[in-house]
């Protein structure tokens, strides 16, 4: 584990100065964007769990090609990491979730709602496994009785014309002149047969091609060979991490929730990805506390 944890920082330290990763923008709250490439990438949130920080958001992060938004997972506090990023929420049109824990979706009814309120037309469209169409009719029930209220403001665009979920299946999943973007289920869900909700959830790892690179956001996963060959001859490979010898002892019962060396390892040496960022720290610190 240890020689796992100096890779893994040895990494992120070679990509921090990289003008394609944009990390300290939303993080530590400076004011100054990346530099501008084709593509761009800004982790907003990297929190594990649904346990508030103080200082990070949860899973949340920004790709930009072209001067077109992309967000991939939409965690707590994704609104506050767009301003501090100097990123305008209303350009976001295409929002894509790895899979529908709270912790990774809990951002995306405020993001809805606000885009509405100021008089947003064009669809927002919401990518993700089973389970996510459902969740973005949940949030527009939810914001319906805002919606009435301000109705008497001149908003009458219905929420459900702006607002369209999509559960997508494993493989090419969208494609506009900007990016094409692959789904793979990973290993992050293990719901036993037998029980009320066996096979209905799924959780994704995607990989975005764009004009000038690969990028692959694992999502939350366990070792998992579709990860692997989704993140070959990646150029930048976002991976979800946790220490099993901090978690919780809840936690420790899932073993697939945490991400070892085999996995990060195999999906970036085997596939040779030439970045590596660290996402999804484990809540507890080496000492079982919070950040």
């Amino acid at each position: 584990m240890k020689k796992f944890l100096i890779l893994v920082a040895a990494s992120i330290a070679a990509v921090a100065t990289a003008p394609f990763i944009g990390e300290s923008s939303a993080q530590t709250g400076a004011s100054t964007p990346a530099q501008q490439t084709a593509s761009r990438l800004i982790t907003l949130g990297t929190r594990g769990g649904p346990i508030p920080s103080k200082d990070r958001a949860q899973s949340s992060n920004l790709l930009i090609v072209n001067d077109t938004y992309y967000i991939v997972d939409a965690g707590d506090g994704l609104l506050r990491r767009l301003a501090q990023a100097n990123a305008n929420f209303r350009k976001v049109g295409k929002i894509f979730i790895t899979h529908d824990h709270d912790d990774h979706t809990s951002g995306l009814g405020p993001l809805m709602s606000v885009s509405w309120d100021f008089q947003r037309h064009d669809p927002i469209d919401v990518y993700g496994p089973p389970g996510t169409a459902a969740l973005v009719k949940g949030a527009i029930q939810y914001y319906t009785v805002n919606a009435e209220i301000r109705w008497v403001e001149g908003r009458r665009t219905p929420l459900s014309d702006v607002f369209v979920g999509h559960d997508v299946q494993p493989g090419a999943i969208y494609e506009d002149a900007n990016i094409k973007v692959t789904a793979a289920e990973n290993t992050h869900f293990h719901i036993p047969e037998g029980t009320p909700y066996a096979g209905k959830y799924k959780s994704y790892a995607y990989r975005f091609q764009t004009p000038d690179r690969v990028i692959v956001f694992t999502g939350d996963t366990g070792p998992s060979d579709a990860v692997t060959e989704l993140a070959k001859n990646a150029d930048v490979l976002v991976s979800e991490v946790a220490s099993a010898e901090v978690a919780r002892p809840a936690d420790r019962i899932h073993a697939p929730h945490c991400r070892g060396t085999s996995h990060a390892r195999g999906s970036g040496e085997n596939g040779r990805a030439r970045q590596c960022e660290e996402g999804h720290p484990d809540p507890l610190d080496a000492d079982g506390h919070g950040e």
